[in-house]
This record gives C-alpha cells, sequence and structure tokens, in this order.
C-alpha cells in the first residue's frame, strides 16, 4: 500500500501540491477565527458533584458566584465618608443596569455588608454576577472591564475576578502565540540549514509544518462548533505540529538520501523512502495519537481538548509527510544538495559514504561497560526524579498570569486588605424530593450540625447565622433567598485555606454531616477534591492504555518481549526524572526570577497527566525509529550488538537532531505569560533531550548488550504472530557494505547464530 502511494504521489507531483495548496489555503481561512470559538474554562468535571451544585444553585435559585469584581478605593477618608459612599452608590447602581447583570452586591448595598470592607476602610468591593457561561462572561469583559476601569477625584476602580481573568488570558495566549512563533522560527531555520545541510531540504519540514499547523486550526475550528475546545490546546497545536513534521521529514529525507547512496534512481529512492521510512513514520504517528488518545479518558474538557489537537496534528503531520512530501521530493529531489551550508564537507551529498562516527563510537563504548555506564546514568535519573516525591497539586488560580495583569493586581489587592474565607464558601445544595416537605426545624438542626464540623466559620441559612453548633444571628434581611419551592441552600464560610489539605478534609466532612434530605456540597474546595478524584481515578487506565498500545507496537517491530518492556521503563525513568526537575524549579521555585514566574508551592493538578503523555508518545516515537533500524540489521547479521551500533550510528545524529529542534518549539513556549504553559514548554523539551541524549546514548545499548539475543526472543505463538503481522522498515538482502561495523570483539556463539537459526528454533535460547 505505502508503494503504491509512493509512486502515486511521484507520478501526480503536480496535481497533489495543487490540491495541498488549495487544502491549506482553504483551512488558512476557515480556520482562522478559531481563537475567538475556543473556551477558556473546562478545568472542572462536568459529572461531578461540586459542578452539579454549582448548576442547581445558578438554575433553582438564581445564585451563585460573582464573575466580576470592582476593587473601590477612596481617594480621601474612607468608604464611609459621605462623599466616597455616594459615589460608590452610583457607581453599584451604574453595575446593576448593564444589560446582562443578574445580580450586583456592595459595601454600599442596604445592610453594608462588613466581610466587603477592607481592614483598613480605605477601600471596598462590588461584586457581580454576569449572565452566562464562562465563554460569554469573557467577552462581556472586553466592554465591561474598560469601562469600570476608572481615576475619579473621590474613587477608584478597577476590574478583577474570574471573568477579567478569562479575558487577559485569551489575550495572553494570543500574545505567547505570536512571541513563540517569532522567537522559534528564526531559530529552526538555521538549525535545519545546519541539519540538513542545504538551503533546499531545509525548507520541506517547513512546508510539512504549515500543514499540519494550519489543517489542525481547521479542524479545532470544527470541532469548537460541536463541544468545547480549550484555548490552551492552540499552543501545543502549534509546538507539536512544527516539532513532528520536522521529525518526520528529517528521517524521510534521510532514507532517500541513503537510497540514493544506495544507487537507486531519483524516483525509485523517493518511492522506497516512502515504503520503508513512511511504514515506520505512520506506526510511530500511530504511537503517539495513541499516547494522547488516552486523554480523552479524563472528563475535564482541558484534558481532552488536548487530545483532539493533538491526535489531529498527528494525523495531519504523518500524512503531509507520507503525501506532500514525496510530492516535493519528487520536484525538489535533483536539486536537494544545491546551495550547501559547507560544500566541501557536503553534509547531504549523493556520493558520501557514512563512516563510523560519534554515535557508533558511543554505543560501542558503553557496550564495552554496558553496567557502569548504564548504572551510572540510572543513578543520574533517580537522582532527577526524586523530588517529585515531594510533589503537591492544585489547581491554577490568578498567578498563572504575570504580575503586571491588572486583574492578578486586584486580586492580590483583595488577598491583602481584606478578610478571607467570604469569597470561598462552600455552598450546600438541598433538593427537595416531590412528595417531601423541608421544613424549617430540619434546616436549623442540619446547619448547627454543619457549623460544629471543623474548619468551619459560619454557616448562613435561611433560618439565621450558625457557629459552633448555636444560632448566633436572627433571620437575615435576604433569608428568602435561601429558600424556594424546590428546597434549601446553606453557606458554610470555611476558616482554613480552601486550597488546601485542610481545605479538602473539610469538604469530606462536610459531606459526611447527615443530610434531612439529598444535598450537593460544591464551591472551590470541593472543585478540587472532585477534579482531583476523577484525574486520579482514570490515571490507572490511561496509562495501561498508553503502555498496551506501544508495548504492541514495539513487539510488531521486534519480535521480542524483552524490548517492548525495556522501551517502557526507559520512558518511566526518563519521565519520572522530568517531573522531578519540574517540582524542583515549578513548584519550589528555583529559577523563578529567571523564567519570570511566581511559585506557588504547588504544580498544576492537570499539567503532569498532560506531560506524560505528550512526552510519552514523543520518546516513543523516537524508539520507533531507532528500534526499526536496529532490527533491519538484526535481521540480516544476527548480530545484536553490530545491530545495535548500526542502529544508534543510524539514527543518534536524526534523533538529536529532531529532539533539539523540536526543544527549540517547545522552549519558546517558556516564554510565557501563562505560568502552566511554560511548564508545559519546559517540560517537554526537556523530556525530550532527557530521552534522545541519555536513554537512546547510553541505556538502551546497555540494556540491550546486557540482554542479548533475549531481546529478541518470544514465546512461539508470539513468535508465529510477528512472522505474520511484523512490522518492517526495510528488507536488505545483504550487510551494507558503506555502513559502519561494530569494533572487533570475542563474539560469544549465541551472538553469532544466523536469524535463521534462530527462527528455526522457535525463540529457544539454545545455543
Amino acid at each position: 500500500m505505502l508503494s503504491r502511494l509512493g509512486w502515486l504521489t511521484v507520478h501526480r507531483r503536480r496535481l497533489v501540491l495543487a490540491l495541498g495548496g488549495l487544502a491549506i489555503a482553504l483551512a488558512g481561512v476557515l480556520g482562522s477565527s478559531v481563537l475567538d470559538k475556543l473556551t477558556t474554562g473546562g478545568f472542572a468535571d462536568p459529572s461531578s458533584q461540586s459542578e452539579q451544585a454549582r448548576l442547581a444553585l445558578l438554575r433553582q435559585f438564581d445564585e451563585g458566584a460573582p464573575n466580576f469584581v470592582l476593587l473601590v478605593s477612596a481617594e480621601q477618608g474612607t468608604v464611609d465618608s459621605p462623599d466616597v459612599a455616594a459615589a460608590a452608590s452610583t457607581l453599584t447602581r451604574k453595575v446593576s443596569e448593564e444589560p446582562g447583570v443578574d445580580e450586583v452586591w456592595s459595601y454600599w448595598s442596604p445592610g453594608s455588608p462588613s466581610p466587603l470592607r477592607s481592614d483598613d476602610g480605605r477601600q471596598g468591593l462590588v461584586l457581580v454576577r454576569v449572565h452566562g457561561d464562562d465563554d460569554a462572561v469573557a467577552k462581556a469583559a472586553t466592554s465591561f472591564s474598560p469601562r469600570y476601569t476608572t481615576d475619579g477625584p473621590v474613587i477608584t476602580s478597577r476590574v478583577g475576578g474570574s471573568g477579567e481573568i478569562a479575558r487577559q488570558v485569551q489575550d495572553q495566549i494570543r500574545k505567547d502565540l505570536a512571541r513563540a512563533e517569532m522567537l522559534s522560527m528564526p531559530a529552526l531555520i538555521v538549525l535545519l540549514v545546519l541539519v540538513f545541510g542545504t538551503l533546499v531540504a531545509a525548507g520541506l519540514p517547513l512546508a510539512i509544518g504549515l500543514v499540519s499547523v494550519v489543517g489542525t486550526l481547521l479542524v479545532l475550528r470544527v470541532l469548537a462548533s460541536l463541544t468545547d475546545v480549550s484555548i490552551f490546546a492552540m499552543n501545543l497545536t502549534t509546538a507539536l505540529g512544527l516539532g513532528l513534521a520536522i521529525d518526520y521529514s528529517l528521517f524521510l529525507v534521510a532514507r532517500y538520501r541513503e537510497e540514493r547512496r544506495r544507487g537507486l534512481a531519483h524516483e525509485d529512492a523517493v518511492v522506497r523512502s516512502v515504503e520503508t521510512a513512511g511504514r515506520t513514520v505512520l506506526f510511530s504517528a500511530a504511537t503517539v495519537a495513541a499516547a494522547l488518545s488516552a486523554l480523552l479518558l479524563f472528563p475535564t474538557v482541558f484534558l481532552r481538548s488536548f487530545a483532539y489537537a493533538g491526535i489531529a496534528v498527528v494525523a495531519l503531520s504523518a500524512t503531509g509527510a507520507l503525501v506532500v512530501l514525496p510530492a516535493l521530493l519528487a520536484v525538489a529531489g535533483p536539486h536537494l544538495d544545491r546551495w550547501a551550508l559547507n560544500p566541501m564537507r557536503n553534509p547531504g551529498g549523493l556520493h558520501q559514504r557514512p563512516r563510523p562516527g560519534f554515535w557508533h563510537r558511543l554505543a560501542v563504548a558503553v557496550m564495552r561497560r554496558p553496567v557502569l555506564a548504564g548504572g551510572a546514568v540510572l543513578a543520574l535519573l533517580l537522582v532527577l526524579g526524586a523530588p517529585f516525591l515531594r510533589a503537591t497539586f492544585a489547581l491554577p488560580d490568578y498567578r498563572v498570569l504575570p504580575e503586571d495583569t491588572s486583574s492578578r493586581q486586584v486580586q492580590e489587592g483583595i488577598d491583602r486588605g481584606f478578610a478571607r474565607g467570604e469569597a470561598d464558601n462552600l455552598f450546600v445544595v438541598a433538593t427537595q424530593p416531590p412528595g417531601t416537605d423541608l421544613h424549617r426545624p430540619d434546616i436549623d438542626r442540619y446547619a448547627g450540625a454543619l457549623s460544629r464540623v471543623t474548619g468551619v466559620a459560619r454557616v448562613d441559612a435561611a433560618t439565621g447565622s450558625y457557629t459552633e453548633g448555636r444560632r448566633v444571628g436572627a433571620v437575615p434581611a435576604d433569608g428568602a433567598r435561601y429558600v424556594n419551592a424546590s428546597g434549601t441552600w446553606l453557606s458554610v464560610v470555611p476558616s482554613v485555606e480552601p486550597l488546601s489539605p485542610q481545605g479538602e478534609q473539610l469538604v469530606e466532612d462536610v459531606r459526611a454531616v447527615p443530610s434531612p434530605v439529598p444535598v450537593q456540597v460544591g464551591g472551590a474546595s470541593a472543585q478540587f477534591v472532585d477534579t482531583k478524584s476523577a484525574l486520579f481515578d482514570r490515571l490507572p487506565l490511561a496509562l495501561g492504555v498508553i503502555a498496551a498500545v506501544t508495548f504492541c507496537v514495539l513487539f510488531l517491530f521486534t519480535g521480542g518481549l524483552l524490548v517492548p518492556i525495556k522501551g517502557l521503563v526507559l520512558n518511566l525513568l526518563s519521565l519520572s526524572a522530568t517531573f522531578g526537575a519540574l517540582v524542583w524549579v515549578f513548584q519550589e521555585g528555583h529559577l523563578a526570577d529567571r523564567l519570570q514566574f511566581t511559585p506557588t508551592g504547588t504544580l498544576d493538578l492537570n499539567m503532569p497527566i498532560l506531560l506524560f503523555c505528550v512526552a510519552f508518545g514523543l520518546s516513543m516515537d523516537y524508539e520507533v525509529f531507532m528500534l526499526s533500524r536496529i532490527k533491519e540489521r538484526y535481521d540480516v547479521t544476527g548480530d545484536n550488538q553490530e545491530a545495535v551500533a548500526f542502529g544508534l550510528e543510524s539514527t543518534g545524529r536524526l534523533v538529536t537532531a529532531a529532539a533539539a529542534l523540536l526543544s527549540v518549539v517547545f522552549l519558546a513556549f517558556a516564554t510565557s505569560g501563562i505560568s502552566f504553559i511554560k511548564l508545559m514548554g519546559v517540560g517537554t523539551a526537556l523530556a525530550v533531550l532527557l530521552d534522545a541524549t541519555l536513554v537512546r546514548g547510553v541505556l538502551v545499548p546497555a540494556f540491550m548488550r546486557l540482554a542479548g539475543r533475549a531481546n529478541w526472543w518470544a514465546p512461539r505463538p508470539l513468535r508465529f504472530l510477528h512472522d505474520r503481522l511484523g512490522l518492517r522498515e526495510g528488507e536488505l538482502s545483504a550487510p551494507d557494505e558503506t555502513a559502519p561495523t561494530a569494533a572487533p570483539r570475542q563474539a560469544d556463539a549465541v551472538e553469532q547464530r544466523s536469524v535463521a537459526d534462530a527462527n528455526g528454533q522457535g525463540g529457544r535460547l539454545t545455543p
């Protein structure tokens, strides 16, 4: 099939390129508006108790958390000064008349609620709830925020709250994407010229990157019209699209040059490249997509969106490499080595004969002392991974934004000057089932029981306010808002930090209090508890899916059981080292000044899961490329050590170059103003570099040397299955006389046996 595809793209090159150009143009036009259709929310589990409580509170009682906060400051005097109170009351009334505003309450409302007055008396709050979902609120912020950011002779006002934070996050993402492209593209072009050796060859991966990125914009635009898609998926789309396009192009172009050196004609070399390296690209893409598809098992829109974007960009990158790139090679192939960067070196010349190089020498050196070399790298990775044992997790808050962002400054001012707890209430929604009556004595007893829970400062209900089991306040003037024909709701004010272990325990204790009717508990603490539970409950299944798919692909390439297990274990080691480094940098705050972010003492709950799936997929991408060449050589020679040295020499430079190019793309996102996007960029780049150097360069040859022919062993039924269904990049009839060989050594009898003899033994390791 791939041979036929290669022939078709070569002989219909003009048609393929014309259709490809038309598709890119249409995708660019139709997908250009995708950013306006993506959501800034999606961090909560929509089926969780906390989310259901939030929706019930909104639908049944028309109550909810404010999504805008106006921080009002008195220029002279205090918030109780007559002129200040008059100006602030006018501001409150003006806000309440805005279209789409459901509710407004402020310090200058009747009753002057004391929690809305700062400790020094110079500031007060106006809380606003605008109708609509997260995206409608963020859209409303574009006009609401400028209008109520004011400086007057009596008062000044600044806008904060979740709606304004969402708007500024959206603006920041746009700036980050433009900055990342501006920074990464020049570096990529320089590195591509250095890696490919010529200007013509360096331009091919950029063309495929354009196909994958622009095509994915259209895919996301279509998906956004059908379901919620997170705006943060755009970052992965750009980075992964460029990175994979470069990876796949690099390996196909390298194979094309290799086939030309073997003496194949130009068009035949293109077809052969699609037939051989194209098969590896296809299954490598399937492995990366499978790792990303595990994100679909999680319930949050945030993680699922990365699966949508990632799978789409992987599929388009592979399609571009297997369809558009061969057509480009068919046109540009004869001119591929023109305008060489260094003609004397002729890095990509057709007549260059490969000689044993750095990667071959490294493999031989490692295999001479596999225990020493492998043990040293293993110890290093374990030391790097140790900090992950003290990782703590939380959901993102306003501190993900840069320090000079106005909404962050407003929230920091509120944190400094106002009593904590009132804005972070738990709310308990008690639904009255049909045929039952919820009487006030029931509410009284239940509210009293809730107020006795450790960590509760106060409970407000339709029957009054409660502390330590006693009613301490009469029925409030607005008590009717707490009850209607469908049930009642209660506000639980915490005395502990909401997003902390004590806050999590408070949620569990409140939910454990017996209630007269079914209840649902919501609020920031409850959302964190529910999201954490949902993600961790599904994590084993996601890991199982990734491991199963990876194992199957590697077995089909190698025919052995040990090599796939080795691949899984080594990838976990490199990722654990990456996670440990991220705890040290982002949780504990080392290098915070250089990377320009605010450490919070926690990691975003979603990011380790996302980073694991992305980095694991990319690591297996390189594993597939390397093992395909090792197995190809082993099938010819039956010499394990020579095959490993050949495979590392054939792919080491390419894998390292691909990793460096991919890292440049992801490191550009280290300049992001959003701290967890910065974490994703740094983490992915670090994981890829560790995998392409220490793991592929040292641990893989050390392990494969120690295992010997056991690398390729499998029980007879699985051996039969591999013979029927196994994957191979190419079939060589004899050892390539231009390929480097292992250094002379005393080979044991087992490693000198031929592959035919190994197959004839049915997988037995008898000498």
